[in-house]
């Protein structure tokens, strides 16, 4: 599970850092002070987790929820209980830890987050299969691998659109990194990945598959170009 801490105050930082340091199973990907620099890191990156405080310099963490499109799981951290309520509402927000918090608290938090995004077990790699097998809703679905067009990512689902199906269900992009052959698919976005057989351009920061328009991700543009022979 990768997690990120959006936190402006030092002694909270260290506190985060040295519990989240006792979890083999958990990465900590960055710690920001300042919501508008972890917002640079969310665009280009996806994470399964953010710590968030409340309390920000440049905009309250519960607003800074509300500007995120598919936001991650959402562990709130603050110094004042009366938020607990009012931050419950927002859907994405799965506990609500009190400064100073213990680790049995922390850990609790913890597996309340690991429930809520299932994190996969890892799976084989298909790279030179013409087919396999999806389990979606209890029914196994043939999908050949080069009718995969492309993925999309959306909070704690995968939606697999093929020439002639859609399929959503509980998974993250990054084990499907790991699953696709690298020269026939690649990531062009923290939520997409393209089959590039089926790129018809690319206009500025976008690509068109298939007749879907898909965002290029800044920190993945080089490597698509790469990837398709194409020189700036």
């Amino acid at each position: 599970m990768t997690c990120i801490v959006i936190e402006d105050e030092i002694p909270a930082q260290r506190i985060l850092k040295n519990y989240l340091e006792k979890l083999p199973n958990v990465e900590l990907q960055g710690v920001f002070k300042a919501a508008i620099e972890a917002n640079s890191f969310l665009n280009n990156n996806q994470v399964d987790l953010v710590f968030l405080d409340i309390n920000l310099p440049d905009i309250s963490g519960i607003d800074f929820i509300k500007t995120i499109k598919n936001p991650p799981a959402i562990i709130m951290t603050t110094a004042y209980p009366d938020y607990a309520l009012s931050s419950y509402e927002l859907e994405t927000i799965v506990d609500y830890l009190v400064k100073p918090f213990s680790f049995d608290r922390f850990l609790k938090a913890i597996n309340k987050a690991k429930e809520r995004i299932r994190v996969p077990i890892p799976i084989s790699k298909i790279e030179g299969e013409e087919f396999f097998f999806l389990n979606v809703d209890k029914t196994l679905h043939k999908i050949e691998t080069n009718s995969i067009v492309y993925l999309e990512s959306s909070r704690n689902y995968i939606s697999v659109i093929t020439k002639n199906k859609k399929l959503t269900y509980i998974d993250s992009l990054k084990n499907w990194t790991c699953k696709l052959a690298d020269n026939q698919f690649i990531q062009v976005h923290k939520s997409f990945i393209i089959n590039k057989a089926y790129v018809e351009k690319i206009s500025g920061n976008e690509i068109y598959v298939q007749g879907t328009r898909i965002p290029i991700g800044r920190t993945f543009k080089q490597d698509l170009l790469k990837k398709l022979n194409i020189k700036e």
